[in-house]
């Protein structure tokens, strides 16, 4: 063997292969028992006037041989103790206390073991005060090793306080204090959390860690100004989110950066610290808890199953084809007239899904021999139907368009669903739909007519009555053999989703403020006072999917979506979140209501009343009773009317829809 190879073995299993820990574990073995030793000569020097001369040499000679062995047993003890393996940088009271209790073993074991020692040898004993000298040293040095290095960081941190970012912490209860020791005693970031806000009485007044808590939300601008405070975060886990609604909007008025702790679950994961802190988002200032519903129940009617969605690559319809992809379909079709959206949601789901039986096809709900030819080559099971014009101001500039694709291609692919085996068709309406003022709503309400319409006359066992409303004839006959079976087979279960807006969806108000935001305004809102219920996509596509499996065919879904939001306080917190002062920085400019736009939106006709389901937060809205036979007449006629693009189609749809309301 070589003399290298030699060396390198050596270096593998000796002192060169040890961990870092071990090495300083060794450092502090050597330093126990130095200082130890150190310790009980100095006791005696001391002891004795600090003049050497007058030690009696019995007790030197006793000490030389005494106190080194006593320096081993020593360390054996604080190895039982675990002190050799503790984490020092992170040191607590845990490693405090079993500090305190091995030197008060060490110190039982000198006394005894000395004075049965001078006993057996015939000397007068040592002294009392040489023991509490020497433990007192002993302990001294040990304190210094362990706790020396926090104690340090703690000072230098207050004498630098003026290079960190002061940070007002609102939250005293244990979620708080994770979060203050975690920014206040990790040192990881250049935050530094200077006082507390509370709004329980109870806890002002006091201290957390040397962290006044000054108050409750009165004192919140007092404290941003006297505490120079740059950020702020709330820690309020379990506070409801009407409540967390009006301090976020508080702390979004003092001009500091704000940031969150998510929820409740992170203190069940033991995650409460800084990072899991987030930027506040509009979503957080709805004012209300996130719906929650039952997705395994979902799920398990997914599972296997062919499902179609139309308007696929639009926001609810991409995030209705993210939720179905991830649970097992026996086949996902998505179906969008724009070929980007579709591509888009295609790639991202072939990516995150290879397994997936996935098909993405192109077309208009408003071309029936299309429809058609899905229908019958596909066979869906489950029809989310996303497919929409939903921009009220281009609709009203284009109402036969508006008609043409919502009512009647939402009739159309009804159809051709109800003759081709579906077994629940999902329609996505819009609270809009509720006494509309503007086309877009009025065309919606009719979508949800025709859904009631289908689902009577099948039930009656009429479905043979429900007329094809199609442009071109012949190619998608429903009865191509002409015995009417098609129609006694019918068993479609068709029900309507109603919700209002949804948060950062195509269209929708918050991107155009963003945007505007990002030129320096100014921001548009048409008026002061005008209001709107808001959801998130998530919440949105939750519901609509809970509807298929509550559906027994006719109902329209509603969701409680808690108290509107003033569009002119979200503009406010957008420029806020932006890091602006409104109508400093960012000015707001009112433009007035735009043609068919309402204050405010309504989730339920007077007349419709409201059924509980199993989800406390969705609702059943009664169907409103009318003559279905005088309805799918006048549709016809309707359609008729809006391929000639009549110019008095509002008219013909006030005619139908009894509650639609527009000026002439």
């Amino acid at each position: 063997m070589s003399f290298n190879s030699s060396e390198n073995n050596i270096k593998k299993s000796g002192l060169f292969n040890l961990k870092r820990w071990q090495k300083v574990a060794l450092l502090l073995l050597f330093y126990d028992f130095t200082t130890t030793v150190f310790s009980y000569f100095a006791a005696l020097f001391i002891r004795f006037d600090c003049v050497f001369s007058s030690i009696p040499r019995n007790y030197i000679n006793v000490a030389v041989v005494f106190v080194p062995l006593y320096a081993l047993v020593c360390l054996i003890i604080y190895s039982f103790f675990r002190l050799y393996k503790s984490v020092w940088h992170f040191a607590s009271y845990s490693e405090l206390l079993r500090l305190i209790v091995a030197t008060f073993y060490t110190l039982i074991l000198h006394v005894v073991s000395l004075s049965v020692y001078c006993k057996f040898i015939k000397i007068k004993r040592f002294p009392i005060s040489y023991f509490f000298i020497g433990i007192f040293l002993q302990f001294a040095f040990m304190i210094f090793a362990r706790f020396g290095y926090r104690f340090l960081i703690l000072v230098r941190s207050k004498y630098r306080e003026n290079s960190h970012t002061n940070v007002l912490l609102y939250g005293a209860g244990s979620a708080g204090q994770g979060i203050l020791r975690d920014v206040n005693h990790t040192h990881q970031t250049e935050d530094r959390i200077v006082c507390i806000i509370d709004d329980d009485p109870n806890k002002q007044d006091r201290f957390i860690d040397g962290v006044p808590i000054i108050g409750g939300r009165d004192e919140l601008f007092s404290a941003v100004k006297k505490y120079n405070i740059k950020k702020i975060f709330i820690v309020l886990p379990s506070v409801s989110a009407s409540n967390k609604r009006d301090i976020l909007n508080l702390c979004q008025e003092t001009g500091c950066e704000v940031r969150q702790l998510p929820g409740i679950y992170q203190l069940a994961k033991g995650d409460v610290t800084v990072s899991q802190m987030k930027k506040v988002s509009v979503e957080d200032l709805l004012g209300r808890d996130p719906i929650k519903t039952d997705m395994k129940e979902v799920f398990d009617f997914i599972n296997g199953k062919v499902v179609l969605v139309t308007g696929g690559g639009g926001s609810i319809g991409s995030e209705l084809c993210r939720q179905v992809a991830g649970h097992n379909p026996k086949q996902l079709i998505i179906f969008d007239v724009y070929e980007n959206n579709a591509y888009e949601i295609q790639l991202e789901l072939k990516a995150k899904y290879p397994s997936l039986n996935l098909v993405t096809l192109i077309g208009s709900v408003r071309d029936s021999r299309r429809m058609f030819q899905i229908f019958e080559q596909y066979r869906p099971d489950v029809v989310y139907h996303a497919a929409a014009h939903k921009h009220v101001p281009l609709m009203e500039d284009s109402p036969c368009e508006s008609i043409k694709n919502n009512t009647i291609g939402t009739y159309k692919t009804a159809y051709a669903a109800m003759v081709h085996g579906c077994k629940r068709f999902v329609l996505i309406s819009t609270d809009k739909a509720v006494n509309p003022t503007n086309i877009m709503g009025a065309s919606k309400r009719l979508c949800e007519m025709v859904i009631q319409s289908f689902d009577k006359k099948i039930k009656e066992g009429k479905a043979n009555e429900l007329p094809e409303l199609f442009t071109h004839e012949g190619v998608e006959s429903a009865d191509k053999d002409g015995t009417g079976e098609v129609f006694r087979n019918a068993k479609t279960e068709f029900v309507a989703v109603r919700f209002g807006n949804v948060l950062g969806s195509n269209g929708s108000v918050i991107p155009i403020f963003k945007k505007q935001i990002e030129k320096g305004g100014p921001v548009t809102v048409t008026h002061p006072d005008i209001i709107r219920y808001f959801m998130t996509i998530s919440e949105a596509v939750s519901l609509v999917m809970q509807a298929g499996v509550y559906a027994h065919g006719g109902e329209i879904f509603v969701l409680d979506m808690g108290s509107p939001v003033k569009i002119d306080t979200l503009a406010r917190n957008i420029i806020r979140l932006s890091g602006f002062k409104p109508d400093e920085d960012i000015k707001i400019e009112y433009t007035g209501l735009r043609p068919g736009e309402k204050l405010y939106e309504e989730k339920l006709m007077s007349e419709e009343g409201l059924e509980k389901t199993a989800n406390e937060l969705i609702h059943i809205g009664k169907p409103i009773e009318f003559n279905t036979d005088e309805f799918l007449k006048k549709l016809d006629d309707l359609m008729l009317d809006v391929y000639e693009n009549d110019s008095v189609v509002r008219e013909k749809v006030a005619e139908i829809v009894g509650t639609y309301r527009w000026k002439k």
